[in-house]
C-alpha cells in the first residue's frame, strides 16, 4: 500500500471514530434529555472535519502535473496541515473564551452517573483514535495527519480535564471548571501555532536535517572518482517530491564520456534511494604533483585557514588571464559578505602576486 493510500485509510478511521462517538453521545443525551451531551456529540461531527480534510488533501495532491505546476501538487498537504492547524487554534481560542467566562460568572454543574460515563467513554476512544493517527502521521511524514491526531488528544485532554473537575467538584465541592479550561485552552492555542509552524516552514523552503545531508553525502562520496561534495540544494514540492542539485568534485583528467556516466549513475541511485529528482554539477581538481597542482592545494590550504573561511571549493584557473576563481562558504558569523570576499581575495593576491583572485561567497544551504 502506497504513502497517500495509507494516509486516506488512516483519515478514513478517524472519520468513523468520530462519527460512531457523535451517533452514541446523540443517542445517549435525546435518551436523557441532556442538551449538553447532545451538543457535545455535534462537536464530535466537527472533529472529523479535520480527517476529511486530510483525505481531500491527499486525494488533490495526487493529482499529476500539469503545464502550471510541473512538479505536481503535492504540496497541497502542507494547506490541508496549515487549515487543521487554524482549526485547533480557533477551538483554543473558543475554549479560551468559555473558560473565562466561567471564571467571571462561575456555575454550578450538575453530573450524573451518565455523564460521567460518556465522559469516560470519549477520554478513551479520544486517546486510541489521537495516538493511532499522530503514530500514522509520524511513520509517514504527514504534517495533516500529525495536526489531526493532535487534535483528537487535546479533545481527550480537554474531557479529561472535565473528567478531573467534575471529581473535584462531587467530592470537595470545589469548582474548577473556568480554571481548568483557560490553562488546556493555553496549551492548545500554543500547541496550535507550533502546529502551523511545520507546514509553512516547509512551504518556505525549510532546511533539510543533518542526517538527510548526511547520507546523500554518503552515498555520493562511495564512488571512487569523487573527492568531494558541494552545494547541497533540496527543494521539496512535497513529501514525495524533491528536487534538488549538487557539485561534486573529480579528477580533471576523466573524458567527458566517463563524467557523463558518473554523473547519471549518481542521479540514478539517488533517485532510487532517497526519491530525489537530482543534478549533479563538476568541478574539476588537479590531483597530479605538478605545478599546477601543488598552487591549487596550497591556494585551497591558504584560503581555508582565513577566518570566518567554512568551506572552499570550486577552485579554477584561468591561465591566459592568470585569473583564479574559488567559491568560499563563510560561517553564520560572517555578516558582510562583500568585505569578507575583499580581504580574501587582496590577502590571497599578497600570497600569490601572480595572480588576481574573484571570489565567490556560496551559501550553506544544507549544513
Amino acid at each position: 500500500m502506497d504513502r497517500n493510500k495509507k494516509i486516506i485509510r488512516t483519515s478514513i478511521v478517524g472519520v468513523a471514530a468520530n462519527v460512531l462517538l457523535a451517533v452514541f453521545k446523540a443517542a445517549v443525551g435525546l435518551l436523557a434529555g441532556s442538551i449538553a451531551i447532545v451538543m457535545d456529540a455535534v462537536n464530535n461531527l466537527s472533529d472529523a472535519l479535520s480527517s476529511v480534510i486530510t483525505i481531500v488533501g491527499t486525494k488533490l495532491s495526487e493529482r499529476p502535473a500539469d503545464h502550471e505546476h510541473p512538479f505536481g501538487h503535492g504540496r497541497i498537504e502542507y494547506f490541508s496541515a496549515i487549515i487543521i492547524a487554524v482549526i485547533v487554534l480557533l477551538a483554543g481560542v473558543g475554549s479560551l473564551i468559555e473558560s473565562v467566562k466561567k471564571i467571571l460568572e462561575p456555575t454550578l454543574p450538575e453530573y450524573t452517573t451518565l455523564t460521567l460515563v460518556v465522559i469516560i467513554v470519549a477520554i478513551f476512544v479520544k486517546i486510541v483514535l489521537g495516538l493511532y493517527v499522530k503514530r500514522a502521521g509520524q511513520q509517514l511524514k504527514s504534517d495533516a495527519l500529525k495536526a489531526s491526531g493532535a487534535d483528537a488528544l487535546f479533545d481527550a485532554i480537554v474531557t479529561l480535564a472535565t473528567l478531573i473537575s467534575a471529581g473535584i467538584m462531587l467530592i470537595w465541592q470545589v469548582n474548577l471548571d473556568g480554571i481548568f479550561g483557560t490553562l488546556i485552552s493555553l496549551v492548545i492555542i500554543k500547541a496550535g501555532f507550533e502546529m502551523l509552524a511545520s507546514p509553512i516552514n516547509e512551504l518556505l523552503g525549510s532546511r533539510i536535517s543533518p542526517e538527510f545531508v548526511a547520507a546523500l553525502k554518503k552515498e555520493v562520496n562511495s564512488y571512487e572518482n569523487v573527492q568531494g561534495v558541494y552545494d547541497i540544494i533540496m527543494n521539496s514540492y512535497g513529501p514525495n517530491t524533491i528536487i534538488g542539485s549538487l557539485h561534486i568534485s573529480v579528477p580533471e583528467t576523466l573524458t567527458a564520456k566517463e563524467i557523463h556516466r558518473l554523473t547519471r549513475d549518481i542521479a540514478q541511485r539517488i533517485f532510487d534511494k532517497f526519491g530525489v529528482i537530482l543534478t549533479v554539477g563538476i568541478y574539476a581538481v588537479n590531483t597530479t604533483d605538478s605545478e599546477k597542482g601543488q598552487l591549487q592545494r596550497k591556494i585551497m590550504q591558504f584560503a581555508s585557514q582565513h577566518e570566518g573561511v567554512m568551506q572552499v571549493h570550486a577552485y579554477y584557473c584561468y591561465e591566459d588571464r592568470h585569473l583564479i576563481t574559488l567559491d568560499i562558504v563563510p560561517k553564520e558569523n560572517v555578516k558582510d559578505s562583500e568585505r569578507f570576499a575583499s580581504v580574501i581575495s587582496t590577502d590571497l593576491h599578497a600570497q600569490f602576486p601572480q595572480y588576481e583572485f574573484s571570489i565567490v561567497v556560496d551559501h550553506n544551504y544544507s549544513e
